[in-house]
């Protein structure tokens, strides 16, 4: 059975940071592209940033471009997203999951492997 937990939201004023973690069990994770995804209530979900199964190839939304960043321990089953600079919008919930559709222009969760979600938001 798969297991997708996601940890590390919370509240954090604009500009501030936070990392989250996301641990896999139940599948063998370095098989997969894995990504976060995030949902704001009202919005339709987007991918945030995909990093695939060895970490050479990394993808992220435009207005994740350096301000997060997106890593993975294979030894330790884990995926990152560091997040610094927050600001007001990307108040959302985060998801793990792992990656269905990657093109240039975006990056698209498996619904197999995805978990229940941390909260993030960022008070102006």
């Amino acid at each position: 059975q798969v297991r997708v937990v996601e940890s590390g939201g919370g509240l954090v004023p604009a500009g501030g940071s936070l990392t989250l973690s996301c641990t896999v069990s139940g599948l063998t994770f370095d098989d997969y592209s894995m990504g976060w995804f995030r949902q704001a209530p009202g919005k339709e979900p987007e991918g945030v940033s995909c990093i695939s199964w060895s970490g050479g190839s990394r993808y992220s939304e435009d207005s994740a471009k350096g301000r997060f960043t997106i890593s993975r321990d294979n030894h330790k089953n884990t995926l990152y997203l560091q997040m610094n600079s927050l600001k007001p919008e990307d108040t959302a919930m985060y998801y793990c999951a792992a990656v269905s559709v990657w093109t240039n222009l975006k990056c698209l969760p498996d619904l197999n492997v995805w978990g229940q979600g941390t909260q993030v938001t960022v008070s102006s």
